[in-house]
């Protein structure tokens, strides 16, 4: 049976049994706490807490998930997949126990013909919990499972809770047993790998707290709403059905394997390590079309991170097979051919997914080659010294230069028999990430604990009125400070503010949020930031600037009109840039990501090579000329299905409901899905200027744009700027890039032959600094202080060149001087001195410690710096005291 007529038959199955059969939500998750949906449960957890009413009494679904928290097992045991697929019937309130356990026995057992399993159900068995007798009950009451197959568990297998306090309950589990060739007799509770767990039945009756373990809690009482939670494998199902002997076995990973054993020329089940490897690459390249599928590209942060270690363990994988040649084109369609049953949908996206994974091999291929030797390097290094463990500074390196993901180094390190120093390399990411924060600008506050939002979502929904209204009265429903919700805030307090209803847009689908204030009756506050923390509720951060605000006043919220109009003209901008770039670049131009405020937009996009300056200026062409044109912008509520028909892009990544909004542009000349606010007509925007287009990795690209007012004052800039060259240069506007090119030209040439005077000057020091050198014992040691000098690489070029005058005794040379004001060491050292256990580098260490900063290096030469240049002759000494020791 294959996996798709498994899926197909589960949906069948529920449908047939009045169950809503819900679509499979996206691989990103709605949820901030998490990057992916790692449950088949996480897309209902706002129904099953109650949090959000369910839309339906039951429903089904079978829902993609990926989970990499323990990647290291993938390949190595039977069922560990990075993507997998999870089929489950849900009840909001609806039916219980009797009816949960009477589906999945039915499904399981019943014939083949009538669109059930036909599992035998002799091989199968169940676990209760420990004191659910009433689940005992039922499953002899409602199935004709033998009653010696049924066993009770405690707290740690059967009771599904978060580890959250919140809504939790006893589960029923079902093994399907392999046989006595896999394992001992004596059911799951012997916790051998011969009972496969194929399904899971959640009861969810209980509310509890304090919680402190899984095991440790207080279950506070009965929920009032009883709901029914399941999880049955597809790929636990599938190789069952299939006999196969495990999940990269079966029909949607099977033919990726076997394209790796083809191509690597090694047989699948010779060599375990081969294996291995051929199911490494067999789950990584399915994730990573799958990922892709939903929107997510390749980066270096969060989700793009996952699917980039994904891609390059692949790769890695492939290499230790001895492919060194790209692989991703053959092996991503071949999984395509495989999952475009199950998922139609990948058809749309397959030309972006296909052209993205190609240019990231590409692209890894040539890190694993520069990166490559960087390590090998390192690595004999460690092993000359005896040592064992790899430098965090050299991980670092590998990391933000070669772009060597640490796990990647860690993997390589560990073949070698050696480790990482993940404790100095952490260090330095941190030190990194600080930097990089304080240079950030960002106006995103620190939402508070979701939790503290599902008791005032638990209220009502937040009626957003801002498409048609910038002014609207809503009564405070909560008040959150310090995560925790208060009754009232005073002034120059910063405290988050719920209404239940408000016109101010909270920042979503790549729009900022709005700006404005909320007035009431003895209060008023400044809107610093709007967001919709959980589904349903929008959450206004505030200062008060007058008076106090609290729980049950009337807010009037109002949004600054100008910025409003400027958000409006920048995201129909985005729409346009959008629309252009597929009309010139064609339909894999696909948007992958905006952000938009008023004066400016931001559009990523799927794309893997630069726009030519004629192609950028055609692009602002298109985008300008759709604005001159004076388009109609509509907006239209329907159906998802009537949208798609008539043509409506939906982005990758964003969710959708069942009705949405459709945003026109010109009729079909632009015509997406969208939530944002926006202009009546595009002339409205008045102008598009593109400031850049960059790259933001191997698939994808960059452009950025001022819009309306800003367009025009860079224009305006520009043309001042352009004026003062033409005045300085008296050159005509027409001739000022010939002009400038003749004079960095010019300066070039001067440089270099500065450089050649500089060169020989110092070319004409090295004899007299040689002949200079003193005896430091054993030792020749020639040192100067050249004064100011031009770089670092005019001392190492002379520092060597003075080294080679000294003949084969033991010699040192140490050359100081100012680099740019800032004093800079080079010591050398020959190979008679560091056969005498004289090393450059702490050498060098001691002398930057002299002058107030680092140095190290190799034992033939290093080099250090600092900041104080009247300490040079202080630091020589302290190479001349450690050639003396």
């Amino acid at each position: 049976m294959q996996t798709a007529e498994i899926h197909a038959r589960f949906l069948k199955y529920f449908e047939r049994r009045d169950h809503e059969i819900v679509p499979s939500a996206s691989l990103v998750s709605d949820d901030p706490a998490i990057m992916f949906t790692i449950a088949g449960m996480v897309p209902f957890i706002p129904y099953l807490s109650g949090r959000v009413p369910a839309p339906w009494p039951r429903a089904a679904d079978v829902q993609k998930c990926i989970r990499t928290n323990d990647i290291e097992e993938v390949g190595r045991t039977p069922r560990h997949g990075t993507f997998f697929q999870m089929a489950g019937n849900w009840s909001f309130g609806d039916y219980f126990k009797r009816e949960a356990i009477g589906y999945a026995w039915e499904l399981l057992t019943g014939s083949v013909d009538d669109g059930n399993y036909g599992f035998d159900p002799k091989r199968l068995w169940a676990t209760v919990y420990l004191t659910d007798d009433e689940a005992e009950r039922l499953w002899l009451e409602t199935t004709d499972i033998d009653p010696k197959q049924i066993q009770r568990l405690g707290l740690e297998d059967n009771y599904w809770m978060t580890g959250q306090p919140g809504p939790a309950g006893p589960d029923s589990e079902i093994f399907y047993d392999l046989g006595p060739e896999y394992g001992p007799e004596g059911g799951p509770a012997t916790g051998s790998d011969r009972y496969v767990e194929i399904w899971n039945l959640v009861f969810m009756q209980d509310e509890i707290a304090d919680v402190r373990s899984k095991t440790e809690f207080t279950i506070v009482r009965e929920l009032p709403s009883k709901n029914i939670d399941t999880g049955m494998g597809l790929e636990r199902i599938a190789f069952l059905k299939q006999g196969v002997e495990n999940m990269y076995e079966i029909d949607q990973v099977r033919p990726v394997l076997d394209l790796a054993s083809e191509l690597s020329g090694r047989r699948y089940g010779a060599d375990h390590e081969d294996d291995v490897r051929m199911r490494v690459v067999s789950d990584h390249v399915r994730s990573s079309l799958m990922l892709m599928g939903d929107g997510v590209t390749p980066g270096n942060e969060g989700r793009g991170y996952i699917l980039r270690r994904l891609m390059r363990r692949s790769v890695r994988a492939m290499r230790l097979l001895g492919v060194h040649e790209a692989t991703f084109p053959t092996l991503f369609r071949a999984s395509f051919d495989a999952m475009s049953t199950a998922y139609p949908e990948l058809q749309e996206s397959f030309g972006r997914i296909e052209r993205m994974a190609i240019a990231e091999e590409e692209t890894f291929l040539k890190t694993l080659e520069s990166g490559s030797t960087v390590l090998d390097l390192a690595m004999d290094g460690v092993r000359r010294d005896s040592g064992h463990v790899v430098p965090g500074k050299t991980a670092f390196l590998l990391h933000d230069t070669y772009g060597f993901p640490i796990d990647l180094t860690m993997e390589i390190a560990e073949e070698a028999g050696l480790e990482v120093d993940r404790s100095t390399f952490e260090t330095l990411m941190s030190e990194q990430r600080t930097r990089a924060k304080a240079d950030a600008k960002s106006r995103r506050r620190q939402l508070a604990d979701l939790s503290v939002y599902s008791e005032l979502r638990g209220k009502g929904e937040t009626a957003f009125l801002g498409y048609d209204e910038l002014e609207a009265d809503g009564e405070v429903i909560g008040i959150i400070a310090d995560g925790a919700q208060v009754a009232s805030a005073g002034v120059d307090q910063e405290v988050e503010v719920i209404l239940t209803a408000t016109p101010l847009y909270a920042e979503s689908g790549g729009q900022d949020s709005d700006q404005g204030r909320l007035v009431g009756q003895g209060f008023e506050a400044d809107v610093l930031d709007v967001q919709r923390p959980v589904q349903g509720l929008i959450s206004h951060t505030v200062r008060v600037t007058a008076g106090s605000i609290a729980v049950g006043d009337v807010a009037h919220a109002v949004v600054d009109p100008l910025y409003r109009r400027g958000a409006n003209k920048a995201h129909t901008a985005t729409h346009l840039v959008h629309a252009a770039l597929r009309q010139l670049l064609g339909p894999d131009a696909v948007q992958a990501g905006s952000y938009n405020k008023a004066g400016y937009m931001r559009l990523d996009f799927s794309w893997s090579s630069p726009l030519s300056p004629d192609m950028r200026q055609e692009l602002e062409g298109i985008a300008n000329s759709a604005i001159r044109d004076d388009l109609p912008v509509e907006t239209r509520v329907m159906p998802i299905d009537e949208a798609k028909a008539l043509g409506a892009m939906s982005l990758f990544g964003e969710k959708y409901g069942s009705t949405v909004r459709m945003v026109d542009i010109g009729g079909p000349w632009s015509r997406e899905l969208c939530g944002g606010t926006h202009v009546g007509a595009s002339s409205q925007i008045g102008l598009i200027s593109i400031t850049s287009e960059s790259s933001v990795g191997s698939t994808a690209r960059r452009v950025e744009a001022a819009v309306g007012a800003d367009a025009f004052q860079q224009l305006v800039a520009e043309r001042t700027l352009v004026s003062e060259l033409t005045g300085m240069l008296k050159t005509p506007r027409e001739a000022l890039p010939g002009r400038i090119e003749e004079l960095v030209s010019s300066l070039k040439a001067a440089e270099k032959r500065i450089a050649e005077f500089e060169s020989k000057q110092l070319a004409g020091r090295v004899q007299p600094i040689a002949d200079a050198a003193e005896r430091v014992g054993g030792t020749r040691l020639a040192a100067v202080d050249l004064g100011a000098v031009g770089s670092q690489d005019d001392l190492r070029s002379l520092a060597a060149q003075v080294r080679e005058r000294l003949g084969v005794d033991a010699a040192v040379v140490a050359i100081g001087g100012s680099v740019d004001g800032k004093p800079a060491i080079v010591v050398a050292t020959n190979d008679a001195a560091r056969k005498a256990g004289i090393a450059a580098g702490p050498l060098a260490k001691a002398a930057a410690g002299v002058l107030g900063g680092g140095g190290g290096g190799k034992p033939d030469m290093a080099q250090g710096g600092g900041q104080d240049a009247s300490a040079m002759p202080a630091a020589i000494a302290a190479v001349r005291a450690g050639i003396g020791r």
